[in-house]
């Protein structure tokens, strides 16, 4: 019944990869091993068959393919050429101003806003001096009539 039944691995002109090794395994031999959700496995040697009933990953045994590639051994120097990603650096609109007014802002001199700052903060501080003026007013009124605060009264 054998005979009759062909596999990758007797067919001449198919090259399989093993399952552990990695490399190829040419025609006649090495096991052809099929999991229980049915994935075929070609096994090359008894040690990677071995490994693979007693259920190792390959990306755990050091000397595997599957390892060297998860930690990146092997490669040459261009694969290895880190890409970059670039950011765009995009200006949008804030609430209060529009793009214009932004980019206005940006290009003033630095001497015409610290110009304008200083005049800023000279009104400001004039409003406040009025202010004091006023409530100093109203509070030489509050000095005539002192307030009356209520006395600790005693509960029975």
């Amino acid at each position: 019944m054998r005979e009759n039944v062909k596999t990758p691995i007797d067919n001449p002109n198919v090259v399989m990869s093993v399952y552990l090794l990695n490399p190829t395994i040419w025609p006649g031999t090495g096991k052809l091993f099929i999991r229980r959700d049915g994935k075929p496995i070609f096994l090359g040697s008894s040690k990677a068959q071995s490994l693979t009933l007693q259920r190792k990953k390959p990306a755990k045994l050091v000397w595997t393919q599957a390892w060297r590639r998860l930690h990146k051994k092997g490669l040459s120097e261009a694969n290895l050429k880190k890409r970059r990603t670039r950011t765009n650096k995009v200006q949008r609109a804030v609430v209060g101003l529009s793009l214009e007014d932004i980019k206005k802002k940006a290009s003033q001199k630095s001497d015409f806003r610290s110009a304008q700052r200083d005049a800023a903060l000279k009104e400001v501080k004039d409003r406040k001096k009025a202010n004091k003026g006023k409530s100093a007013g109203k509070a030489n009124a509050n000095a005539v009539r002192p307030t009356k605060i209520p006395k600790n009264v005693k509960r029975r």
